[in-house]
């Protein structure tokens, strides 16, 4: 049986808003300049398509944290609390068409091996 929202405890303003901050770095075309470099937006993609789809597009390396500023990590630790404590992929949240956005832009060839099936 599939989880859904209403199991769990709905997530905090606070972390939805962390999540829309993560989500606009790794969508905005002009994500990488404001938040420092491309390689910081990777590692926020990298960040949130794990838990999005962690068997095709997740890997997430702990230690690429060092190399993303504070206000960035602190967004990530609250959406990584939120993942435990709501229990539900983003879809259930309502941003499947987000999730599909980060992926078209950070994982490409997934996308395209996944059309031609």
């Amino acid at each position: 049986m599939e989880d859904t929202l209403q199991d769990f405890p709905p997530p905090l303003p606070e972390e939805l808003e962390a999540l829309e901050r993560l989500v606009h770095i790794v969508t905005s075309h002009d994500g990488s300049m404001m938040h420092g470099s491309t390689h910081q937006s990777m590692i926020v993609a990298d960040f949130l398509l794990a838990w999005w789809d962690a068997v095709n597009c997740g890997y997430f390396d702990f230690s690429s944290l060092w190399a993303v500023d504070a206000e960035t990590v602190a967004d990530m630790q609250k959406v990584f609390g939120m993942i435990a404590r709501v229990r539900v992929y983003p879809d259930a949240l309502g941003y499947e068409d987000k999730f599909k956005e980060i992926v078209l832009r950070w994982r490409t060839p997934l996308e395209t091996e996944a059309s031609q099936t």
